[in-house]
């Protein structure tokens, strides 16, 4: 990499269910692209869902990678392990004053969203767009069944004529991207920072590790592209630093659908079973 950069790698699956031909994909590019670069590629699991995670899900990840020929530094980080920085992030921006408690259940924001004004965007990174209800009610101590979410405007005008840029090297949105402030709030919105059911959110800790990690490239799914601009502002409010990302094609179904997890058919576990070798899961991936 430019600079003499060692590049960083990383793969951060959730156990929640089984590998399948799209983390196959995912897994192997970024394992290639930081071994290409004699770099280091790191393995991270992202288990903060506890009630959705499983141990057998866990295990069947370090058994589909190793069956791959992956390797990575030990011992993994867990995201269950770290609530305790994820914490301190969510506090820092408390105290910049970036935070209000939201207490909207989901059905209180779709009502809310019912009728909405003409031309408003509607979706962001998250779904629906929150529309506020939250916002600018008076100060309070948060409940524990509240989430805890960004007010995204004052969050942009603390960053004031800052440039957010970062360089993405995906075949899809390649090139540099310099995140307009001021649309914030109609593209992203009011993001949720701690759900009340985990005590904290994906963009909290993905954000945190990634620093944590000395993580270079960033190598997930072209669906979760929307997410970076969240991800870059969190940075820079929090003063990590911003990494390179890579967002891939998605892997699909012979109908053009994105593989899930729930489609067992294209599970590594039952190509592993049924006498696939690993040469055949990288042929059926393009690697």
């Amino acid at each position: 990499m430019a600079g003499g950069v060692i590049p960083v790698t990383r793969f951060a699956p959730s156990p929640t269910g089984l590998l399948h031909l799209g983390h196959a994909y995912s897994a192997l590019l970024a394992f290639k692209q930081a071994k290409s670069q004699n770099g280091t590629f790191l393995l991270r699991i992202e288990d903060i869902d506890q009630p959705r995670c499983k141990p057998e899900f866990e295990q069947a990840i370090y058994d589909d990678l190793a069956w791959l020929g992956l390797t990575w530094p030990t011992p993994v980080m867990r995201q269950s392990d770290r609530r305790t920085a994820y914490d301190a992030a969510l506090k820092r921006l408390t105290d910049m004053g970036l935070t209000y408690p939201c207490s909207c259940t989901r059905g209180d924001i779709r009502a809310a969203l019912s009728a909405p004004q003409e031309g408003a965007r509607m979706i962001g990174p998250d779904g629906p767009i929150y529309p506020g209800t939250c916002r600018d009610l008076p100060p309070r101590a948060p409940k524990d069944t509240d989430a805890i979410r960004l007010n995204i405007a004052r969050a942009a005008e603390r960053l004031g004529d800052q440039n957010l840029i970062f360089t993405e090297t995906g075949p899809i949105h390649t090139g540099t991207h310099d995140i307009d402030l001021s649309t914030l709030p109609d593209t992203v919105g009011d993001i949720v920072l701690a759900r009340r059911d985990i005590g904290t959110s994906y963009h909290i800790a993905v954000t945190v590790d990634d620093a944590a990690q000395g993580v270079t490239t960033v190598t997930r799914g072209a669906d979760l592209f929307a997410a970076t601009t969240v991800h870059v502002l969190l940075q820079r409010l929090l003063g990590l630093p911003t990494p390179t990302y890579h967002h891939h094609d998605l892997i699909r179904d012979d109908a053009g659908k994105r593989l899930a997890k729930r489609d067992d058919a294209r599970a590594i576990a039952k190509y592993r079973a049924d006498g696939a070798a690993p040469a055949d899961i990288r042929a059926l991936v393009g690697l």
